[in-house]
């Protein structure tokens, strides 16, 4: 399964909403039958990569954006990925 683009309103962020919603979805993958979640960021989301890592999720691959901007700004992107196989 591929999460794109999950986000909780500025003025709705620390009240364990993107929490939630990510459990949802590891719930949701896993009554699936999925074998992983797997999802992109930038690297200047710290406060989005912290909650990956908290859920459990880990690193997977870096790679820089794939064009000539990317290049230029050293536009780091970074693949996490959540096992699921084995887990109830």
């Amino acid at each position: 399964l591929v999460l794109k683009r999950m986000s909780v309103r500025k003025d709705y962020r620390g009240l364990g909403i993107a929490t939630a919603l990510g459990r949802t979805v590891l719930a949701f993958a896993r009554q699936r039958g999925c074998r992983a979640v797997v999802l992109n960021t930038l690297m200047l989301q710290h406060e989005a990569r912290a909650l990956y890592e908290r859920l459990g999720f880990r690193q997977h691959r870096r790679y820089v954006l794939p064009t000539a901007y990317g290049r230029l700004a050293n536009c780091t992107i970074t693949t996490y990925r959540y096992d699921l196989s084995g887990t109830p």
